[in-house]
């Protein structure tokens, strides 16, 4: 079957935000550098605490061990390669994102090793990593098709991509306590708590490319035309997916 060409975007265009990717980069750059410096306490507080605990685990059921080298994709504040250095070691991770003031306040979370630059681009050789992780980055994506194309070339045989996600619930019920939870209490608390008006916009936009993110099985098809020999999601309480892709060995 011929793979599909063209890039795919991991949601339309969302006019009240930007009119092209031009303007979506723009604006999520400047949101991510100008909310960086509190981004951990608003993301810990709407995750009631729990996401150290679950990020370090969905690392390690998706098979990160000691002695991988990994790459941590669009890895923001470092949260998430942190949870990786605590099960491979310091000096096998690497962290790589567009916005350099996430980079300046990931050094200050986890002093780990960070490159700027972009996930659909990766300055890296082939097969230079055992794991690559993303958190709940997939949506700020241009192309998943490039992103996941990418994430392969730089993966050894055998390696594996574990992309966290929050994803839309299909039922009635919880897509409006969703809804309510992100797409309005989130907020409100973002911009009460940091003073920041721009924190309580990011947790909008959050939320609105959540609710208008393409599918489960729309992402699960573009890893495997970007090779990966398994494709699957795991899902917890209904609405965070976790995707595993794996490279052929």
């Amino acid at each position: 079957m011929p793979r599909p060409d063209g890039p795919l975007a991991p949601h339309p265009t969302l006019p009240s935000y930007f009119r092209d990717e031009r303007e979506r980069r723009t604006l999520v750059d400047h949101l991510f550098d100008v909310t960086a410096a509190h981004y951990d306490a608003v993301i810990g507080a709407m995750s009631l605490g729990s996401g150290r605990w679950y990020r370090r685990d969905a690392l390690q059921r998706a098979g990160l061990t000691q002695g991988m080298d990994v790459l941590d994709l669009a890895t923001g504040t470092g949260i998430v390669a942190k949870a990786a250095a605590s099960l491979t070691s310091p000096a096998r991770v690497t962290g790589i994102d567009p916005s350099q003031g996430m980079l300046e306040q990931a050094q200050k979370v986890a002093p780990l090793r960070y490159v700027r630059g972009f996930a659909e681009r990766l300055p890296f050789r082939d097969a230079s990593f055992d794991f690559l992780s993303m958190g709940y980055a997939l949506r700020h994506m241009a192309d998943l098709r490039t992103t996941f194309a990418e994430a392969h070339r730089v993966l050894r045989p055998g390696g594996r991509l574990l992309v966290l996600e929050i994803t839309r619930p299909r039922s009635r019920a919880g897509l409006a306590a969703t809804r309510l939870y992100l797409g309005t209490v989130v907020p409100v608390l973002a911009g009460a708590f940091t003073r920041n008006r721009e924190a309580r916009r990011l947790f909008h936009y959050y939320w609105d490319t959540i609710a208008h993110c393409v599918p489960p099985e729309t992402i699960l098809a573009a890893l495997a035309d970007a090779g990966f020999v398994r494709a699957e999601r795991n899902v917890v309480l209904g609405i965070f997916s976790e995707y595993l892709g794996v490279k052929s060995g």
